[in-house]
């Protein structure tokens, strides 16, 4: 729908609604049909689900392969110590990944907004969560956009969208259809998005979009969708299984020179073994994960919160950013600081 397009009466008329805003009861109607005004969240790990998902690297399954056939070949010390190394490697990226998840749930809880609604012709402060399409919101300096409006009022109002377009300057709002259809973001004069905050002025817009319906909520389910590998760990599969092909074909290799030279068959089994146990390189998962916990954690003193170790070394790989807000890079006043 190009809400944008369309005259504040044609507003009115297909949402059901008018200045004085929609009555309560039509308001707990419409919350019944399509939910709350939150974004939604992907399924949450439980602390189990959280701890055994650090053994899914390929790197570590092999580890994990190496410390059994150890203990089957009776070397218990190389079991031990490749076990120790990968319990060390999944606490680490555990209790990183807990302690962010419980920051970020934190930091949900005070970020739970407030907004001024008319509702049967009076206004009151309701929470954000219980806003409907057609919701009459009242706007003033300071307040956070609660939900996807149409502006029809408008009185000097100002609202700051980097969040979502970058734009490091307020946008002026107006309450005029416009005639384009597929405008950017940016370009929506008269429109205000859930996560932006009014700057300046005062104003009133309709509520034409809530929870994952929002510009906002469209984001997160991408995010939600995003299963891509991180280049680091693109490059330990890639390592690892590369290093299972070499190992295995000279395991073969050796025995196979052994039993053609006439050697014991138990000896040469039992020795090929060794030889891919002891090819395994049992430390480089932990160097890795340690390296990457300290890096998370100089972060946290920028007030940069990671939440899996992989991303860090995302972070690290960005070589260049491509944008045309130049005023925002220009005059450093993007809220993303770069650890290269």
């Amino acid at each position: 729908m190009n809400w944008h397009r369309l005259s504040i009466p044609e507003l009115f008329e297909l949402l059901g609604t008018n200045r004085q805003g929609i009555s309560t009861v039509a308001a707990a109607e419409k919350l019944d049909q399509i939910g709350p005004n939150e974004l939604q969240e992907g399924k949450r790990k439980s602390i189990a689900g959280m701890f055994f998902g650090q053994f899914k690297d390929v790197m570590i399954l092999i580890l994990l392969a190496a410390a059994v056939i150890s203990g089957f070949i009776g070397d218990l010390t190389d079991t031990i110590v490749i076990l120790v190394i990968v319990l060390l490697n999944a606490l680490v990226g555990f209790f990183q990944e807990y302690r962010a998840e419980k920051a970020m749930q934190a930091l949900k809880q005070m970020a739970v907004t407030q907004a001024r609604v008319l509702r049967d012709g009076s206004s009151s402060w309701l929470p954000a969560s219980s806003l409907v399409p057609g919701d009459v919101v009242l706007l003033e300096a300071g307040n956070a956009v609660p939900a996807d409006l149409r502006i029809i009022e408008s009185v000097n109002l100002k609202i700051e969208e980097a969040a979502l377009t970058g734009e490091s300057h307020p946008v002026d709002k107006i309450t005029e259809p416009l005639e384009t259809d597929d405008l950017p973001l940016g370009d929506k004069a008269n429109m205000a998005f859930k996560g932006t905050f009014v700057t300046y002025g005062r104003g009133t817009g309709i509520v034409i979009a809530t929870g994952m319906q929002t510009e906002l909520g469209r984001i997160a389910k991408m995010l939600q969708e995003d299963e891509t590998l991180t280049p680091l760990q693109q490059r330990m599969a890639s390592f690892g299984k590369k290093l299972s092909i070499l190992v295995l074909f000279l395991c073969i290799l050796f025995f196979v020179a052994g039993w053609l030279r006439g050697e014991d068959i138990t000896k040469m089994v039992l020795t090929s073994i060794s030889l891919a146990v002891a090819a395994i390189p049992e430390a480089l998962p932990a160097v890795i994960t340690i390296s990457l916990a300290l890096a998370a954690k100089r972060m946290i003193r920028f007030n940069s919160l990671i939440r899996k170790l992989p991303a860090v070394e995302t972070l690290g790989s960005v070589t260049y950013i491509c944008t045309d807000k130049t005023g925002t890079l220009t005059k450093i006043r993007c809220m993303l600081k770069m650890y290269l």
